[in-house]
């Protein structure tokens, strides 16, 4: 689901307004948990499968969607793949999406996106590594959707009116992805030094990466 609101320094941490509840974020740890044991008990997974997947995901790192939105900023080609079909352009630099489908939005001058997850916290792990706290909380959950601009601007992201905000809701089967616009400054730049100043909240749409 996509979703229409027309009308500083980039950071990594838990942001005003975006605090998961104590109480939420145990009831989900508890029924992951449950959910483990019956998977294993019912023999449809081992643990042995849960435990190579859990690592897996432990040694994804935002470094990986840096550098291919990196590669994206610096190669017209590969842009116009990823853009078209997000999974198999990933799939050129060794990444994998498992079993969902990546959908890459790209921010111009008159479009921002952002992303949510609005029934739980689905994400592109595989190449963002695990979601903030805040991205899983209620509260980012609820209010991304009905007033972004508000959400926005508690992230230090200002955008002008004319600009449209556009909230894209991930699921089971779909992940989204942002391609930022290139900062001001940077043309030239190689796709290393471009990967380093592209931020986890840039490519989930909550900040603008900075020159």
């Amino acid at each position: 689901m996509t979703t229409d609101d027309r009308g500083t320094h980039s950071h990594d941490h838990d942001h005003p307004g975006t605090t998961p509840d104590v109480n939420e974020t145990g009831y989900y740890e508890l029924m992951a948990e449950a959910m483990k044991e019956l998977l294993i008990e019912k023999g449809v997974v081992s643990a042995d499968d849960l435990r190579r997947n859990l690592e897996f995901l432990d040694s994804r790192d935002p470094v990986d969607g840096g550098k291919i939105i990196a590669r994206a900023w610096t190669d017209p080609d590969f842009k116009s793949r990823l853009l078209e079909d997000g999974t198999k352009a990933v799939e050129e630099m060794g990444l994998t999406m498992g079993d969902a489908e990546l959908v890459v939005v790209e921010n111009t001058d008159d479009v921002h996106n952002m992303i949510v997850c609005t029934l739980c916290s689905c994400y592109p792990r595989t190449i963002l590594g695990l979601p903030p706290d805040w991205y899983k909380s209620k509260s980012y959950r609820s209010r991304a959707v009905v007033e972004p601009r508000s959400v926005l601007k508690e992230f230090g992201t200002e955008l002008p009116d004319s600009k449209t905000v556009r909230v894209h809701d991930s699921n089971a089967d779909m992940r989204y992805l942002v391609l930022p616009q290139q900062p001001e400054g940077t043309d030239g730049w190689s796709a290393d030094r471009l990967a380093e100043i592209v931020t986890r909240d840039a490519m989930v749409g909550v900040v603008l990466p900075q020159a």
